[in-house]
């Protein structure tokens, strides 16, 4: 039997897509084992995942259990590389496509899922693009699991990538009866969300189990394009983690660092997953700029990731040189940083209590968990994305973004951390119980009902931070009717004229605010340790980006974590993380600086479904002085730049914090505090 691993994840790795029609022919006429490992070592790479089944459905070695591509020029493809990448110490965890299979699609139209609703899993019958299987047919499931146990018999490679699982809508015959079985309502779209996942986890479960029962310490991995934060039990089936976060490929830059502050609490290896392409998956031709490789894979090891980046093989087999003249500075920044990296934790003192737990959006994190992400990056206040299965008084705050609904268990954890000394930002509906009544005492009553004026206003003081505007200002969305008894208020809802409608409207947006009229209520409130704002304005800073929004919260933070362990005169496009790593007795500061800008306006996504913007990253400037301060158990022995080696110049700041100062930073640095136990 193969050899198995249980070592970590490696570092520098790349996901080598090869998804090629039957109508290309010469696939892999031009592999060259001695150019392709070349060219990869060169690069700094040291893992490459490679394919054994595509989504056109052909498979790039002599298998018994598929179809053998029927252009393949080299018979065991696959079986080339996966020697040629052993021989140089390479590994090769190996690619199979599950509910993207063209080539079964054909065959076997029963196996099609049947979508309740019209989109992409679904195109029509002459729309160029892929035909999603459904999980619910035992038959698929089985050959699935045979071109495993194919695979991993009979190839020297670490693990197995099983992509593309996905939900559907699925209302196929054999959908339909399940939902029957298990008492869902097909009409109710909810109850399918729920088929499908329990039709993708019965298939996790059974392929894990027959798996590891044959070839103990063999990886795992079923990929869906987005770690939707459901809880750990939900990868009880993974052996680790793979962020998909194309930033350029709908992604988004914010998209990652909430997904990896997530992955980090569930105590797996994981990977963080880029791509090459200056767009998305399947771009032939296209080139991301090195320099934005260079912070996506920097920010990847920030936050605690191993480091991915996405390429695809030309179907001659021949690996593309300018791809990896751009991989290889990013990577060979990681390798020398890799001394620093293993085992390296998190410093968070706040945590999210993530909306996608009670809130699924979907294939993409909830909008009030990115919007209080982005607030916290762009403060610069170390944090972690929790669900409730978390270790509440492992923070000194938690955030319950906008709208998180609080049971009685909830309510007794929520009491208990506030009677230690645990501090919580509420805001928007969060906190309250099923009778309307805030779990833990705030100082506040909610009358029951939100304010009836959408937009309204919020009039702040400088109390509650210094950037506060002396006039009131626009607020996107609805805030909640509460009256202060006994919190402090630190702002008002102040109302409108009158909503905007064809009888009255003023202005070409909405009606200005009127002095005359008395507040609405309470804004903004904090008692004891407890803050509150009657906004969503965590969702709200994620749709509109109004700075002022991110002051409120910088506010409540400095009043209810005056002592942060972290802060720093990076401006707001720059990224700040501590890290430590207990076996070798030194905390590591990472600083970040490579803000994307909106270069593409109209990129088309798949089979037509309308465009996008693009952000993106290139050539990006040096800045500096930058300088920045850590609260650390005891003073360092030494501080130095772990990239070179050199002392960097620390002081002390105050009782138990320290200071360094960079005079230029380009991308990322890395610090290194040494001595802390």
């Amino acid at each position: 039997m193969p050899a198995r691993t249980n070592k970590p994840l490696r570092y520098r790795q790349i996901h080598l897509d090869f998804h090629t029609s039957e109508h290309v022919p010469g696939i892999g006429s031009n592999f060259d084992p001695d150019d392709f490992v070349g060219t990869l070592k060169a690069a700094h790479v040291d893992s490459v995942t490679i394919f054994a089944k595509c989504h056109h459905g052909w498979s790039y070695y002599p298998t018994k259990v598929g179809a053998p591509h029927p252009q393949l020029a080299r018979p065991d493809l696959m079986g080339d590389m996966v020697k040629a990448l052993g021989a140089a110490d390479i590994e090769c965890p190996i690619y199979i496509s599950v509910q993207w299979d063209e080539r079964n699609a054909r065959i076997h139209p029963e196996w099609r899922a049947r979508s309740a609703t019209e989109n992409r899993f679904d195109p029509g019958q002459l729309t160029a693009g892929w035909h999603t299987l459904c999980l619910n047919h035992k038959a698929y499931r089985d050959e699935l699991l045979e071109h495993a146990r194919e695979v991993a018999r009979n190839y020297e490679t670490q693990g197995i990538f099983f992509d593309i699982i996905l939900t559907p809508d699925c209302v196929c015959a054999q959908c339909l009866a399940s939902m029957a079985e298990h008492g869902l309502d097909p009409e109710n779209p909810t109850d399918r969300l729920k088929n499908d996942e329990w039709v993708n986890e019965r298939f996790r479960r059974e392929t894990t189990d027959a798996l590891r029962a044959e070839f103990p310490g063999l990886r795992i991995f079923y990929n869906c394009g987005h770690i939707h934060k459901q809880g750990p039990e939900r990868f009880a089936n993974y052996s680790h983690l793979e962020l998909e976060s194309l930033p350029t490929g709908g992604w988004g830059y914010d998209h990652f660092p909430s997904s990896a502050r997530y992955a980090a609490t569930l105590g797996m290896d994981f990977l963080g997953q880029t791509g090459k392409f200056h767009t998305s998956w399947g771009e032939f031709g296209g080139f991301k700029h090195p320099d934005a490789l260079e912070y996506e894979v920097a920010q990847m090891v920030a936050l605690g990731a191993k480091c991915l980046v996405g390429d695809q093989l030309h179907p001659d087999g021949t690996i593309n040189p300018d791809t990896y003249a751009s991989i290889a500075p990013a990577y060979a920044r990681i390798e020398k940083l890799e001394p620093f990296l293993a085992s390296a934790g998190q410093v968070s003192e706040i945590a999210i209590v993530a909306a996608e737990y009670f809130h699924s959006v979907g294939a993409r994190n909830n909008h009030s968990d990115d919007g209080a992400a982005q607030m916290l990056l762009e403060l610069k206040r170390p944090f972690d994305v929790i669900d409730p299965s978390a270790t509440f008084e492992n923070y000194r705050v938690l955030i319950l973004p906008d709208d998180i609904p609080v049971d009685a268990e909830m309510a007794t954890r929520l009491q208990a951390f506030v009677a230690q000394g645990g501090r919580l930002l509420l805001s928007g509906t969060s906190g309250l119980t099923g009778n309307g009544t805030f779990a833990v005492p705030a100082g506040i009553r909610h009358a029951g009902k939100p304010v009836a004026f959408t937009p309204s206003y919020l009039k702040a003081g400088t109390e509650l931070d210094a950037g506060m505007t002396r006039s009131p200002f626009v607020m996107y969305g609805t805030a909640q009717t509460i009256f202060a008894e006994g919190a402090t208020v630190l702002a008002q809802v102040v109302p409108p004229y009158f909503n905007r409608t064809y009888a009255h409207f003023s202005s070409h947006q909405h009606a200005p605010d009127n002095p005359a009229a008395a507040p609405l209520g309470a804004g903004v409130t904090l008692h004891g340790g407890i803050a509150y704002v009657a906004y969503p304005i965590f969702a709200m800073y994620h749709a509109v980006g109004q700075p002022l929004y991110k002051y409120v919260v910088r506010g409540l933070l400095d009043h209810l974590l005056p002592d942060p362990v972290l802060t720093t005169d990076l401006p707001s496009a720059g990224r700040a993380t501590l890290t430590h790593q207990a076996s070798e007795n030194r905390y590591i500061l990472h600083l970040l600086y490579g803000p994307p800008q909106v270069r593409g306006k109209s990129v088309p996504l798949p089979n037509g479904d309308g465009v996008r913007v693009m952000e993106m990253i290139e050539d990006i400037p040096a800045i500096g002085p930058v300088s920045a301060t850590v609260r650390l158990p005891n003073p360092p022995t030494r501080a130095y730049d772990a990239l070179t080696g050199e002392d960097v110049v620390w002081s002390q700041a105050g009782q138990g914090t320290y200071r360094v100062a960079v005079p230029s930073l380009r991308i990322h640095t890395a610090i290194v505090f040494e001595g802390n136990a």
